[in-house]
């Protein structure tokens, strides 16, 4: 059993929860490999568009980070394997300031995952997954619903193309993401174009792919991300598939599981 996408007291928009207690219940849980992946921070000159700014880590704990999890790693090497990771944002116009950041951290990291969180629309960025009055505001702000959906989907395909140099993650983070508020704004296409073509661009690159289970836990979304045919999907092209709790608190571990489970496999 492996976690691949953990958070940590690190993160400030988390639960607090020491390192010590996602350790103690992954191992109670039965869990054999973790990856820490807390966000990165954000690049230079790139203001989080979030009410708090609290979207990701602080520069200046980036040290202290490594640091914390080099000693975990030590201390419970016996127990279970942990990956020292973090979830890195695509954000277009960074591209360059990404990549030096991964140039710096990439020797120390065991562990990697790109995610989308932010677009780019008439001259500013929007979170999309902050809060659904934020995203009615993002839909107003693109003019439909479609829009958002499409221009996210076309972000996370930028995303897998990128360049980001030799310590670009491979692992692909909640593709779909921004299906998080759909019981409210559903989208009138399914997008199974461009989720098939993100697959076929994964596949194409000997990428992975992230299943999540948080968006089955989010009352507004009921759904892992990617949803469970799109699992099958990636099945199919042998797409290396990596469960991720996305915890934010040492209670989340193994969240959706069940949901997952049960819907990809034996529908």
């Amino acid at each position: 059993m492996r976690d691949g996408h953990i958070h940590t007291p690190f993160c400030p928009h988390g639960s607090g929860d020491s390192l010590e207690q996602y350790v103690e219940r992954a191992i109670m849980l039965g869990y054999k490999e973790i990856s820490f992946t807390e966000h990165a921070p954000l690049p230079e000159g790139f203001t989080d568009p979030t009410p708090y700014q609290d979207s990701a880590m602080r520069r200046e704990q980036i040290d202290h980070y490594f640091a914390s999890l080099t000693d975990l790693k030590a201390r419970y090497q016996n127990d279970i394997i942990i990956h020292i990771g973090l979830e890195v944002d695509f954000i277009l116009g960074f591209e360059e300031k990404t990549a030096r950041f991964l140039e710096d951290v990439g020797p120390l990291l065991d562990d990697g995952i790109l995610s989308v969180h932010f677009l780019y629309c008439k001259g500013q960025y929007v979170c999309i997954d902050y809060s659904p009055e934020m995203f009615a505001d993002i839909i107003t702000l693109f003019g439909s619903i479609d829009n958002v959906y499409n221009t996210y989907y076309d972000t996370v395909l930028q995303s897998i193309r990128a360049n980001l140099g030799p310590y670009k993650p491979k692992r692909i983070g909640h593709m779909t993401l921004i299906h998080k508020f759909q019981k409210r704004f559903p989208c009138s296409s399914p997008m199974t174009e461009p989720l098939l073509q993100i697959l076929d661009e994964i596949k194409l690159r000997d990428y992975e792919l992230d299943y999540n289970g948080a968006g089955a836990r989010k009352p507004l979304c009921l759904q892992p991300y990617p949803p469970n045919w799109v699992i099958r999907e990636a099945m199919k092209r042998n797409i290396r598939i990596i469960y991720g709790s996305d915890a934010h608190s040492a209670n989340d571990l193994h969240q959706g599981t069940d949901v997952m489970l049960k819907e990809a496999f034996f529908d």
